[in-house]
């Protein structure tokens, strides 16, 4: 073949990053390609859009798929070029002057085919050397995806601790004045009570906070270490196929210890202490609320959309999830336009629900839709992910750090004060109060279970 034809191919076939023959190369929207480990290794900040490394044109970093065809090509190059080194006059084997084409797994030597055939290497597994190179290169490539999976799940729990540290002291705060707010409408005598209350909330709420950065940290460590190892694997796959081989070593093995006790994000339950009397005194704004039962085919809770905020990642960056969620809808007969109203209701052991009440607008524009960034529906919610159940409110869509209710949950609406807060009925204790709610009277009661 003509040499400048010969460099041409050579070329197409190279990484324009690493400058190795490709391995797992992918091709992006533009027609430019790259290794795979390449490709995630410059784009480590895990970016939705990214730009080509080599023309600069903005692409979609997700479900990339291996081009078979250069994959194929690059293997054949690299078949070539392991022919030209063993057919130097240095790998012909000195007895029987023959080319070494197989590979001894017990030794890692290179040995001719009746060398492999002697007294010596008979009971050991031998194979041609090409077909050994490219074997191991895959088990590495196959361990290097798995690995990179878990660097994106350590990615994406480092943002959740991240960003639950930079906005925990807020959110005390916000704990702190609700039961404040609470204790502002007891009798005098609760004093003692909201002192000793605060106080635990506090100590809490800075034992949290230490957690948190403890947390983050190791998340932070593991990401170096998880880098570190995926960058070894890396340059092992780019090693001509004879140092691959004698070079492998216990790689393999050492790459899953870095897998082992990887960090999770903390459960944060910033619980408070019972309020003596709060039931009785939302009791006397209690109604009874009679519901119609429905099945809302339309998923009016997107268990997708829930299940992104819960695990802090961005919502079109959320895991795939296979479940198919049915949710069972419940609206109340009894519309509310002014006045104070308090009643209950029983979750149970259920890990996927959401109740509150709606504007009438709201109601009819998005029976068919999902709650996510939707305005005029004031809800409770708890959603169930992977690692835990995380409760959540809307109007807007936020998380709250409180232990899941077991029982009954109470709901008070003051339709003059513009506000709907929720109370835990087994703890007396509060869980939130969504302010400044942008009613559109007349506002009617809904409950959903999620069914997965």
């Amino acid at each position: 073949m003509n040499s400048r034809i010969l460099q041409v191919f050579q070329r197409e076939l190279t990484c324009p990053i690493c400058m190795n023959y490709f391995i797992d190369p992918v091709t992006i929207d533009c027609g430019h390609s790259f290794c795979r480990p390449c490709f995630y290794l410059n784009w480590q900040d895990f970016p939705i859009l990214t730009q080509c490394f080599e023309c600069i044109k903005t692409t979609q970093h997700r479900n990339l798929k291996t081009d078979i065809h250069l994959k194929k090509m690059a293997s054949l190059a690299r078949k070539a070029s392991l022919w030209l080194f063993l057919s130097s006059e240095e790998q012909m084997c000195g007895t029987h002057r023959e080319t070494k084409k197989m590979f001894c797994e017990v030794d890692k030597s290179l040995l001719c085919l009746l060398c492999s055939s002697s007294q010596e290497h008979r009971d050991h597994r031998h194979c041609p050397i090409e077909w050994a190179a490219e074997e191991h290169r895959e088990k590495l490539l196959k361990k290097m995806q798995f690995l990179w999976e878990k660097a994106c799940e350590n990615h994406r729990n480092l943002n959740v601790e991240t960003t639950r540290t930079r906005h925990w002291k807020d959110y005390v705060n916000v704990r702190l004045e609700a039961i404040r707010a609470e204790y502002q409408k007891m009798p005098a005598f609760h004093h003692e009570e909201e002192k000793h209350n605060l106080e635990m909330l506090k100590k809490k709420g800075k034992d949290i906070f230490h957690r948190l950065h403890l947390s983050k940290a190791k998340m932070a460590h593991r990401r170096e270490i998880l880098r570190g190892m995926y960058e070894e694997l890396k340059k092992m796959c780019h090693k001509p196929d004879v140092e691959l081989l004698q070079a492998f070593g216990d790689i393999l093995h050492r790459s899953e210890s870095v897998l082992l006790h990887m960090p999770q994000p903390l459960n944060l339950e910033l619980s408070a202490g019972p309020i003596t009397g709060l039931r009785e005194r939302l009791n006397q704004f209690r109604v009874d609320i009679t519901l119609h039962h429905d099945e809302a085919n339309s998923h009016i809770f997107q268990y997708g959309d829930l299940r992104s905020i819960c695990i802090g990642c961005d919502r079109q960056n959320a895991p795939h999830t296979t479940a198919t969620p049915t949710s069972f809808l419940a609206w109340g007969t009894q519309t509310f336009t002014s006045g104070k109203y308090y009643w209950e209701v029983h979750v149970g052991d259920s890990s996927n629900w959401a109740f509150g009440v709606c504007n009438k607008s709201w109601k009819e524009k998005n029976q068919n839709d999902n709650i996510y960034g939707k305005e005029g529906l004031f809800s409770l919610g708890c959603v169930k992910n992977d690692i835990q159940c995380s409760l959540f409110t809307t109007s807007p869509l936020t998380l709250q750090y409180v232990p899941r209710p077991t029982s009954h949950v109470g709901l008070f609406l003051d339709c003059e004060a513009r506000i709907v807060s929720f109370v835990d009925v087994n703890k007396s204790s509060p869980i939130y109060a969504i302010p400044n709610c942008s009613f559109s009277p007349p506002l009617r009661p809904i409950f959903c279970c999620i069914h997965l």
